[in-house]
C-alpha cells in the first residue's frame, strides 16, 4: 500500500472475523480487532502482533449500540489512523418457527445484523470521503438467495444488508469507495458446530458437506481470501455485487 490504512474488522474474535482479520493484517492493514468478547479480541490481536504485524483489540463492543460503536472508531482513529477499510462481519444466528418469532427476536436480528453494520458504516465512512479511498465489505449470508426454514427473521435481515451494500456502492463510488458483500455458504465456523450440536441442521455438518459441489464445508480463510481481495487496490473496479463464496451450494 502507498500510504498506512486502518482495518476495523467487527466481529473479528472467532471464526470468519479471525480469518479476516489476520488476512487483512498480513495484507499491510493496521488491523483493528473488534468483538463483544474483549478476550477473543486481545487473541486475535495478539496472534497478528506474534507475527509481526499491527494490530490492536477493541473488545466490548456490541454493534447494535450506537455509542459504543462510534467509540470505538474513535479509539482506531486515535491508535491506527483513519478508518479506510471495514468488514461488517460480527452478526447473529436465528432458528425459530416463524409464528414462534417474538418481537424481542426479531428486533435483536436487525438490531445487530442490520443496524450494527449501519452504525459502523456512518461511523468510518467520513475517513474513507477525507481520503478519497476507501473499502467496505459485508459479510451476509448465502440464505438470502435461496431463504431459509425457522430463519425468517435472520434472512431478512441479512437481505437488508445486501440492499444497503448496493445502494452505498451507488452513493459511496464517486467518492473512492467500494462497498460490496460475501454471502458465505456452508462455513465451518464455531457458530456453525454449535447449530450442529442443537441439532438444528437437519443434519451433522460433514453430511451436508457431501451435498456440496466442491464436496467440503467451507472454510474461514475461504472467505477471507476474497475478502483480501475486494479489499485490495485491484478491486477497485469491482463495487455493489454480491461475491458468493459458497462451494458452488449457490449459483
Amino acid at each position: 500500500m502507498s500510504r498506512r490504512r486502518a482495518a476495523l474488522v467487527t466481529g473479528g474474535g472467532s471464526g470468519i472475523g479471525r480469518a479476516i482479520a489476520l488476512r487483512l493484517a498480513e495484507d499491510g492493514f493496521a488491523t483493528a480487532v473488534l468483538d463483544l468478547d474483549t478476550e477473543a479480541a486481545e487473541r486475535v490481536a495478539g496472534e497478528c502482533d506474534d507475527k509481526g504485524y499491527e494490530a490492536i483489540a477493541v473488545g466490548g463492543v456490541d454493534v447494535s449500540d450506537r455509542a459504543q460503536v462510534d467509540a470505538a472508531v474513535r479509539r482506531v482513529r486515535t491508535e491506527l489512523g483513519p478508518v479506510l477499510g471495514l468488514v461488517n462481519n460480527a452478526g447473529v444466528t436465528g432458528f425459530k418457527e416463524f409464528l414462534r418469532i417474538t418481537d424481542e427476536h426479531w428486533d435483536r436480528q436487525l438490531a445487530v445484523n442490520l443496524s450494527g453494520p449501519f452504525y459502523c458504516c456512518q461511523a468510518a465512512v467520513p475517513d474513507m470521503v477525507d481520503a478519497g479511498w476507501g473499502r467496505i465489505v459485508n459479510i451476509s449470508s448465502s440464505s438470502t438467495h435461496s431463504g431459509q426454514p425457522y430463519m425468517a427473521h435472520y434472512v431478512a435481515a441479512k437481505s437488508g444488508l445486501v440492499g444497503l451494500t448496493k445502494s452505498l456502492a451507488l452513493e459511496l463510488g464517486p467518492r473512492g469507495i467500494t462497498v460490496n458483500t460475501i454471502p458465505p455458504g456452508f462455513v465451518d465456523t464455531p457458530m456453525l458446530r454449535g447449530s450442529e450440536r442443537r441439532g438444528l441442521l437437519g443434519g451433522s455438518v460433514d453430511e451436508h458437506a457431501r451435498l456440496s459441489p466442491v464436496r467440503r464445508a467451507g472454510r474461514p480463510a475461504d472467505i477471507a481470501a476474497a475478502c483480501s481481495y475486494l479489499m485490495s487496490e485491484e478491486a477497485g473496479y469491482v463495487t455493489g455485487q454480491v461475491i458468493g463464496v459458497n462451494g458452488g451450494r449457490n449459483t
